[in-house]
């Protein structure tokens, strides 16, 4: 599975950006999609993850309200669309890939086993 991630950019605070992953090969269906995001400095962060079929979705508190999830079975897309966006969202985001994972495992990165190259988010104050 390989995970191409895009849409990042720089935009001000309170603005929006929709984040897109698209994956390679005939598994996309079967697995979990998730977005992580790094910023200088810091750990690695899980940010929302939407189920096989896309009915579930999860959130961190950090971004419940603003950023929603989404996926695209038919031509393997996952999009994270971003609004009200705050300096602390400023990261490097991640899109990855997991066949399982439950409410605690969602949050760990060694839980996922695919992941997309980082796209740049940057939010000006």
């Amino acid at each position: 599975v390989q995970l191409q991630a895009s849409g990042g950019g720089l935009v001000q605070t309170g603005g929006s950006l929709r984040l897109s992953c698209v994956a390679s090969g005939r598994t996309f269906g079967s697995r979990v999609m998730g977005w992580f995001r790094q910023s200088p400095g810091k750990e690695r962060e899980f940010v929302a993850a939407v189920s096989q079929s896309g009915i579930s979705t999860f959130q961190a508190d950090s971004v419940k309200g603003r950023f929603r999830i989404s996926r695209y079975n038919n031509n393997n897309t996952v999009l994270l669309q971003m609004s009200g966006l705050k300096p602390e969202d400023t990261a490097v985001y991640y899109c990855a890939s997991a066949v399982r994972i439950n409410t605690h495992s969602v949050y760990l990165p060694g839980t996922w086993d695919y992941w997309g190259q980082g796209t740049q988010v940057t939010v000006s104050s």
